[in-house]
């Protein structure tokens, strides 16, 4: 049984950090591309970064370069997202999911699984 099961969410005040982490299980993790996704209530799903099966590419929405970093601990099948600098425009439901492959890992159509979501909320 496939399960992405993301943690780490919660309360960050403007300018601060949180880790979010996604623990997969029931399909090869180590070799499959990875993406994080992130939703707002009434828009559809934006794509937020991508990491190949080595981690030896990574890729991000223009909207996070540079503030948020994406990682994979493969022998603990884990995906990681790393966010700092966190800003206003930042809260929604933050996805992790299964892409078909590194050309894909932008169209959340093309993703295989995805997960429930952790909630991301940005206040002073």
């Amino acid at each position: 049984q496939v399960q992405l099961v993301e943690s780490g969410g919660g309360l960050a005040q403007p300018g601060g950090s949180l880790r979010l982490s996604c623990a997969a299980s029931g399909f090869p993790f180590s070799s499959s591309v990875m993406s994080w996704a992130r939703q707002v209530p009434g828009k559809g799903l934006e794509w937020v970064s991508g990491i190949s099966c080595s981690a030896s590419m990574t890729s991000y929405a223009d909207a996070v370069k540079g503030r948020f970093t994406i990682s994979r601990d493969n022998a603990k099948n884990t995906l990681y997202l790393q966010m700092n600098s966190l800003k206003p425009e930042d809260p929604a439901l933050y996805y992790c999911a299964k892409a078909k492959g590194w050309i894909h890992i932008r169209d959340p159509r093309q993703y295989d699984y995805r997960g429930q979501g952790t909630q991301v909320t940005v206040s002073s």
